[in-house]
């Protein structure tokens, strides 16, 4: 079926006149009980997320109140999505922009941002609001020392809820028909929220606004008991607070969710499985909680929630799954002996490797690629030796022309094997003494043993 035809396709002057209007796609492969569910694709929008609408809308507020000056620069403490947007928006515009980003971000968003001229300020991730590495505080800083500077202040400016409410929530109200009986947001910066909301109340009074959480953030507790408690951790990216910001009303949630990252991830792989949407981690919570709203419900029920972002931006992370049994959410099988830390076993065709005759530009090609330090050197599915590094600076740094000579003549023949049963203690002694442990099982070669492997595996038991 040809859903566009030549005759009806736009033509537009601007990639920002491709922001909004997004499509609402019905789930048809996943289980919805007695509910219809619907998907509003933002990840449609040109800078692949939802976000893109806020910053037009926080740009567009402060041009025309006169706080944004020609040549100036905008100030923002993001998740990386609205940092998308306003990246995306101020390069067009001819803007400046300085993001202070948690340093849990996406490389793929951090490239992202990087490729559209954006500067990037990393922090942490792991302080709350107060302490001085603290992302929006140090936005805010940032912005009063930096010359013509404008704060964007995503988390109180009131053209964020504006923009949902003005354009995203009236497109779904009409694209539902004006039957819409609940709708399943996040809160990032509670602006998704408040212009849904606030939009519904009036044309719908009917319709559930209903909250998404991340397990670790505040806010689902906040809505249960109306006490703030403490907040943990979480890798879902881009919803979920240590606070409630200013701009979120959190009146307008009736009903709230926590979902546990696992519960997240599961979810946003299945939608990708099951209705082949390529979507980001936060829309696996949002998915994750309106298919437990649907499933609860004992009567049919139109439901709408939003796919943030798109799927892209996390190949390395949720959809990759050595990250996803390296973080264990996905469990691996348990051996209890020097197996369970090679998180690359050589039998799942896993094993990055050179071969005797290949040039050192390659290993050295190869270890960037996937960043390793160090390749094993096979040949007929046996370990002859091993190349790292600082085997590949020894043989360059006086005539860079032995990048064309073969490993084999530089590769250390000297190799540790070890066993499955040996112990903890013996191969942390093998690491110590900057060395690698080649794990053999059944006379097989099964992978290498690294000081990552030995730290994650001790990770997971702490966990």
């Amino acid at each position: 079926m040809i859903l566009k035809t030549v005759e009806n396709m736009q033509t537009v002057d601007t990639v920002l006149d491709l922001i909004g209007n997004t499509p609402l796609l019905k789930v048809k492969h996943l289980d919805t009980g007695k509910c219809e569910l619907f998907l509003k694709l933002e990840c449609q929008n040109p800078g692949g997320s939802i976000k893109d609408r806020i910053a037009l809308s926080m740009i567009a507020a402060a041009e025309k109140e006169g706080k944004i000056k020609k040549g100036g620069t905008l100030v923002e403490a993001t998740a990386g999505n609205t940092g998308l947007g306003l990246a995306l928006v101020a390069a067009q515009k001819g803007y400046k922009l300085i993001l202070v980003i948690p340093d849990k971000m996406s490389q793929e968003k951090i490239s992202h941002l990087r490729a559209l001229g954006a500067q990037i300020i990393n922090t942490r991730s792991d302080v709350e609001k107060g302490h001085p590495e603290y992302y929006q505080d140090m936005a805010e800083r940032i912005a009063k020392e930096t010359p013509n500077a404008y704060f964007i202040n995503q988390f109180a400016n009131p053209a964020n809820p504006a923009a949902h409410e003005e354009s995203t929530a009236p497109e779904i109200w009409e694209q539902m028909e004006h039957r819409v009986d609940a709708v399943v947001c996040g809160v990032g910066s509670g602006g998704t929220l408040t212009g849904f909301g606030r939009f519904f109340s009036r044309v719908s009074p009917g319709t559930e606004m209903v909250l998404a959480d991340p397990a670790g953030s505040v806010l689902a507790d906040y809505v249960k008991t109306g006490k703030l408690g403490k907040a943990g951790s979480w890798y879902v990216e881009g919803i979920g607070e240590d606070f409630i910001p200013s701009v979120a009303d959190m009146a307008l949630v009736k009903k709230a969710y926590t979902i546990t990252d696992a519960e997240s991830f599961t979810a946003v792989r299945e939608l990708l499985k099951k209705e082949g949407v390529l979507a980001g981690s936060s829309t696996g919570t949002l998915l994750a909680a309106a298919l437990k709203y649907c499933r609860e419900s004992k009567t049919a029920k139109r439901v709408v929630t939003v796919v943030g972002d798109s799927g892209n931006k996390y190949l390395s992370k949720m959809f990759n799954d050595y990250w996803m049994a390296d973080q264990g959410f996905i469990k691996r099988t348990e051996f209890g002996d020097l197996r369970d830390l090679v998180g690359r076993p050589c039998s799942a065709g896993s094993v990055v490797s050179v071969k005797p005759g290949d040039a050192l530009v390659t290993a050295f090609l190869r270890m960037r690629m996937y960043e390793y330090s160090q390749l094993p050197v096979m040949e007929d599915g046996r370990v002859v030796g091993l190349l790292d590094e600082s085997d590949i600076l020894l043989a360059v740094h006086k005539d860079v022309s032995n990048y064309r000579k073969p490993v084999k003549e530089h590769m250390t023949h000297n190799l540790v094997t070890v066993q499955p049963s040996t112990s903890l203690e013996e191969i942390t002694t093998i690491l110590n003494k900057d060395l690698v442990g080649l794990l053999n099982c059944d006379g097989k070669f099964y992978g290498l043993i690294t000081r990552v492997d030995l730290l994650n595996h001790l990770r997971r038991s702490l966990a």
